[in-house]
Order: structure tokens, then sequence, then C-alpha cells
């Protein structure tokens, strides 16, 4: 077993000296036509991040009215963030008030006093809703219209950037000639192979 591995070990060596010295040829050769887009550069530097937005902040960078139009977009998701904190803390606060308010009503083993205490924290509790009803509402749909502009952005750079791969591919059209190449180099191996005795 060991004198055929030990064989088969020196044929390969041999068989890839003689494909060396045969044709230094590089293996991936005329795989791409090596045309550039505008955004070719970006792609080359491509690690990793977010593609898409790599993208899209090349195609805004040199067009004024796309780079107004994204800072106003990302200002405005910034001023959500800012005006939202502050109408969730204190409605959050004041949830978290009655909440407790409610189990600690339960650890009072009077009965009567128990049932006072409810009715006076449920009467505040549905007071305090009805004021902030409205509140809660607008506070609704600032969210909603935050989705709604969200979804409305995400598409908006997919079809900015989508445009722009395309163009990618079309100016780096792969060719078939490497993959052939090296197809027949690997079916010539497999042949040299089967018929060493």
């Amino acid at each position: 077993m060991k004198k055929i591995l030990f064989a088969s070990v020196m044929a390969l060596s041999l068989l890839s000296c003689r494909e060396s010295k045969a044709g230094n040829a590089p293996i991936v050769e005329n795989a791409v036509d090596n045309a550039k887009s505008s955004v070719s550069s970006s792609l080359e530097s491509y690690r990793g991040e977010n593609l898409i937005d790599q993208i899209y902040s090349e195609v805004i960078k040199d067009d004024k009215n796309l780079k107004a139009l994204d800072d106003k977009v990302q200002k405005n998701i910034e001023e959500t963030e800012k005006v939202l904190e502050i109408y969730d803390k204190i409605l959050s606060m004041s949830e978290s008030y009655y909440q407790q308010a409610g189990y600690k009503t339960k650890s009072i083993t009077d009965s009567l006093m128990k049932k006072q205490i409810e009715a006076e924290v449920k009467i505040s509790a549905d007071q305090y809703n009805l004021k902030t009803g409205n509140i809660k509402a607008l506070i609704a749909q600032i969210n909603k219209n935050n989705e709604t502009l969200n979804n409305l952005y995400v598409a908006f750079k997919i079809r900015k950037t989508l445009l722009e791969i395309e163009k990618y591919q079309n100016a780096h059209p792969l060719k078939t000639d490497s993959l052939d190449n090296f197809i027949k180099k690997q079916n010539r191996l497999m042949e040299e192979l089967k018929h060493i005795k």
C-alpha cells in the first residue's frame, strides 16, 4: 500500500513539473475583460461591508440633488429617534408606575383597603390614558410614517445601485476560456493517472 501511495505521489510530482515547464501561462488568464464602470474602484475595494450602501455612497457622491435628498432622509431618521425618545420615556415611566402599583396593591391584606386602592389606581390610569390617547395615536402615526419612509429609502437605494451593478457586470463580462483550459488540464492529468501502472 505504501509503495502505491509513494508511486502516485511521485507521478503527480513529475506531472506537475512537466505541466509547469510545458506552459507557465496563468490559470486565470482571459477570465474577464478589464473594462471599468463608474463604481469599479469602489467594488474593487469591497471588504464585506454592506455592498448596497457602499455602491450607493459612490452614486450620490457626485450628484448634489441625490446627496441633499439622502441628507434629508438621514436627518429625518435621527430627528424621529430624538422626538420619540422624549415621549417614550415619559409614557413608559407612567405605565411602569401603574403596573407596579397594581403589583403592590396585591400585597395589601385588608380587602376593603385593597379595593379602594385598586379603584384609585384605575381612575388615575384611565384619566392618564384619556389625556395621552391622542399623543399615542400621533406617535403610532410617526412610527408608521417612519416605517414607510424606511421602506421607500431602501427600495430607492436598491433601484439606484441595481443600475450600477448591472453596469459593473457589463463592464466585466466573464469569459469561459480560462475555465475551459483548466478543465482540459484536469482531464489530461486524470487520463495520465488512469494509465499509470
